[in-house]
């Protein structure tokens, strides 16, 4: 790709149409799950209606299923039109159909490993794909060493006689990359031998959400609030995921890993580090991640975890109109199990701009509403120079980016209450990207699948800033390993456990109710 090409699905300024991905195969290991069902093929499906698929793409599933390639045909069919975000086009869709094949067997089976192989091999002959292939690993977490080494031992990976004529082989990992810092080693020198470093995409999809990214043109882009953002005038921060649901049918993949491993490792660390980092001289991924990584180097955890991190677990009752089970009545949880699915931890980071400002993460489950929010609490105005001034109502100026569901920017400040005494409330200035922008954003995974397969890695972590949020996060499960404490109870519907109240009450602060 040349140097000078801006992908405009980074730059926001840039108003060119995004490239058309070049001839290459996508092989989707775990195409059977609810990810692929929900998400991955609908995104597949949406880049093609949009022309952003090459003529020569082919679609590989592979999963445990004795399917002929027309029952998988019929099934990736059936998904998008549940789910695909553009309208349902028979032109695209036989488009499409041309290149989809399927593979049955298990990941740890050579011969299906073979004719997945030959299946490439044809589709290439067929379709034109150029011998460049993209492996999608949306498997269980203790299934990527396994995928990896068969992809080496049958010349999958890609080699020097395939870099030679211009051919390519990428592998995308969703996450969690590891269950600690030393899992998440491991599987990094696995993937590097087997795969050039370029060559590896690490898929946090938070960092394709058009949010997401417009918190950089929002903090770059806009003189207006940078002289604000530092240790001066901010008190605090929250970065909140909060979910409605309950784990539903994943106890086989949630318990054991818990809120902390699925949601703060990962997505709301990669969000404080988009907060918290300077501006880059760039936003190449060289760039862009340099300065997500001095942040996360400069990052720790409170200094008293017995009062810096806390969790909990949802406990029956009402939530969204219906009675609901607690965690630990959920189908497939052991009655004694300790995996929170509530989790907030304080960390600071230790430089100049943000020495003193406590960053405050949350993720949990079983809350009053669906949100994700990055919100910047300033410090209260030193002085009200009004004379009989009813301030009762006044709280904090913040600062709200809102990720999901209702995209956009928030400010809430002070105001006189009319025909009044000088009685000020609190007020909201608010921004929704619906509400602005006629045209509707891609899904996340349709940005981040298109990247892959243009080579494109500006929104995708390098194993640098992996090792750091393993880094930050490993005390905080350390200790709760070693506490004999379980996660402490909190009502289904409402805002979490009475400890998370505590954890900040005993500075004066509040969490924010979204």
């Amino acid at each position: 790709m040349s140097e000078t090409y801006r992908n405009p699905l980074r730059d926001p300024l840039d108003r060119r149409l995004p490239r058309m991905a070049g001839p290459s195969a996508l092989v989707m290991f775990g195409v059977t799950g609810d990810l692929s069902r929900k998400k991955l093929l609908p995104a597949i499906y949406d880049l093609a209606n949009r022309g952003l698929l090459s003529p020569g793409f082919g679609l590989v599933g592979f999963a445990r299923r004795d399917w002929a390639a027309e029952h998988f045909a019929a099934v990736v069919r059936e998904a998008v039109e549940e789910n695909c975000r553009t309208p349902f086009r028979t032109d695209v869709w036989q488009q499409l159909l041309e290149g989809i094949r399927f593979v049955p067997g298990e990941l740890d089976d050579d011969e299906a490993f073979q004719t997945l192989a030959a299946t490439l091999a044809e589709l290439d002959r067929a379709q034109g794909t150029g011998g460049n292939h993209a492996f999608y690993l949306s498997v269980p977490p203790r299934a990527f060493d396994t995928v990896i080494s068969q992809l080496k031992r049958h010349h999958l990976a890609g080699d020097e006689n395939d870099r030679e004529l211009g051919r390519w082989s990428r592998v995308v990992i969703e996450k969690p990359f590891g269950h600690d810092l030393a899992s998440a080693r491991e599987l990094e020198r696995n993937v590097s031998a087997a795969f050039e470093s370029q060559s590896v995409f690490r898929i946090d999809h938070y960092l394709g959400k058009e949010t997401v990214q417009n918190m950089l043109a929002f903090r770059f882009a806009n003189e207006l609030f940078e002289p604000i953002w530092n240790r001066t005038y901010v008190d605090h921060v929250q970065i909140t995921m909060a979910e409605d649901i309950g784990i539903g049918g994943r106890a086989g993949y949630y318990d054991g890993i818990g809120a902390a491993r699925d949601v703060i490792q990962n997505h709301l660390l990669q969000l404080l580090a988009l907060t918290a980092m300077e501006e880059p001289t760039s936003f190449a991924a060289e760039q862009l991640s340099a300065e997500k990584q001095k942040v996360l180097a400069a990052t720790r955890p409170g200094r008293d975890l017995a009062q810096d991190a806390v969790r909990g677990q949802y406990l029956a009752g009402w939530a969204g109109g219906r009675y609901v089970k607690g965690y630990l009545e959920e189908e497939g949880i052991p009655p004694d199990s300790r995996t929170e699915t509530y989790a907030a931890i304080r960390v600071d980071i230790d430089n100049r701009r943000w020495a003193g400002v406590p960053f405050y993460l949350r993720a949990a489950k079983r809350l009053p509403r669906r949100v994700t929010e990055v919100a910047l609490i300033l410090k209260p105005a030193p002085h009200l120079p009004f004379a009989r001034t009813d301030s009762s109502g006044l709280g904090s100026n913040a600062l709200v980016m809102r990720i999901q569901p209702d995209e956009g920017i928030a400010l809430r400040f002070g105001a006189k209450v009319p025909a009044t005494g000088m009685e000020l409330r609190d007020v909201t200035m608010d921004f929704g990207y619906g509400r602005s922008f006629a045209e509707s954003s891609p899904e996340a995974y349709e940005r981040l699948i298109l990247d892959v397969l243009l080579g494109d890695p500006p929104l995708f972590p390098r194993p640098e800033e992996v090792e750091s949020s393993w880094a930050i996060l490993d005390p905080v499960l350390e200790h709760w390993a070693d506490s004999d404490e379980s996660p402490q109870g909190y009502d289904s519907g409402s805002w979490g456990p009475e400890c998370a109240r505590q954890m900040l009450a005993r500075h004066g602060r509040v969490w924010r109710r979204p």
